[in-house]
């Protein structure tokens, strides 16, 4: 399936509008993954045959692979990612308030660098609609077999000093469905919201975020959920340590490397110019280094023990590894599924299989920064 996919399904992507293709794959996931059967099929098709456990998290996760926020903002596919074998799912970004989005078109394809750039400004149905979404997916099938994240938004019209509330109500009103959640403090796409990296503004939310965790696992006599900040890759080293080390002391249990870009690179393919021309963010093949040099700074920096969840231009298992020996525990996808196909996972997972048991470790958690000391 995956050579079917590059030699007949990403030709057909190239002469549909991106986001009209992006809805159809999710809309045929989540059909191909309605019954029993279907779901059968796919695994058969796409789960990898092989284990990679990672604890973290209060969770075993069945390898480090999973899905990056902004795939399924609705959380209407669940059934189909989890059938597909990905050992977690991050839904969102989820703002307090519905949002249509910035104005189509804003999402692009670049395909000779293998990149998006999207402007979508966090469309998605709003913490209620969503709330309700996952109560009844919960009743019908039950939770799902694998950890659900969710990345929390900030709604466009809420004013930044006022932030930390948009980020608490949707926490509140998700804490129940999900099982790890995200600060977004970094969308290109939402006006002046990465000044919410600053140490008032990140502080600022954490301590509130943190404050309805506890409440929620109070009133429902259960523990604290894990949460984590993404943070973007236009910084510096040094400014990206600062932030690291301000989320760590505010009680943020880890971090996520990274997310779109503004940046573009120097000398893109002449059929790609009129992509990077575009206003937005870009995910993909041209983000890699980037995000695998930032999970190193930040490794070196804070030490072992602080989990940094690696994200940008994962196309293969080497891209994988080199993220894992920078310092991740935990790894995302989000283009390489438009330019490989749902066929990524396994892809990713028996090619990091194969290079640990050519390696000296035992297991993935012992590759964890080895390059980055």
């Amino acid at each position: 399936m995956g050579v079917g996919y590059r030699w007949f399904g990403r030709p057909l992507l190239r002469f549909q509008d991106s986001e009209k293709a992006h809805g159809r794959s999710l809309s045929l996931l989540r059909l191909a993954s309605s019954n029993p059967i279907s779901r059968l099929a796919l695994r058969m098709m796409y789960k990898p045959r092989v284990s990679l456990p990672v604890e973290l998290f209060g969770h075993e996760y069945i390898h480090p692979f999973g899905l990056a926020a902004g795939m399924d903002k609705n959380a209407k596919a669940l059934l189909g990612w989890e059938a597909t074998g990905l050992s977690f799912v991050e839904i969102g970004g989820v703002t307090m308030l519905e949002q249509g989005g910035n104005p189509q078109p804003r999402m692009f394809r670049a395909p000779h660098a293998q990149a998006l750039v999207n402007r979508m400004g966090f469309n998605n149905d709003g913490s209620q609609k969503i709330q309700r979404s996952l109560e009844r997916h919960i009743k019908r099938h039950g939770r799902l077999g694998i950890p659900v994240w969710v990345n929390l938004g900030k709604s466009k019209v809420t004013p930044l000093d006022e932030a930390h509330l948009d980020y608490g109500t949707t926490l509140e009103r998700l804490w129940s469905y999900g099982d790890v959640f995200v600060i977004n403090v970094s969308s290109p796409n939402t006006p002046n919201l990465r000044e919410l990296q600053d140490d008032e503004g990140l502080t600022r939310i954490l301590h509130h975020c943190l404050a309805v965790n506890d409440e929620q696992a109070a009133y429902l006599d259960a523990k604290p959920k894990p949460i984590l900040v993404k943070v973007a890759p236009d910084m510096t080293g040094e400014q990206l340590v600062h932030i690291a080390k301000t989320a760590k002391e505010n009680g943020a249990d880890g971090i996520v490397l990274s997310n779109t870009t503004v940046d573009r690179p120097e000398s893109p393919h002449p059929r790609d110019v009129s992509v990077f021309d575009q206003q937005g963010g870009m995910s993909g093949q041209p983000l890699k280094e980037r995000s695998t040099a930032m999970i190193r700074t930040v490794r070196q920096a804070i030490g072992d023990g602080w989990p940094i969840i690696g994200v940008g231009g994962i196309a293969n298992a080497q891209d994988a590894w080199e993220k894992i020996e920078a310092g991740a525990t935990l790894l995302q996808a989000y283009s390489g599924f438009v330019f490989e196909g749902p066929s990524l996972t396994k892809q990713v997972v028996h090619g990091l299989s194969k290079r640990l048991k050519s390696s000296e470790h035992d297991s993935i958690a012992e590759v964890v920064g080895r390059t980055s000391g």
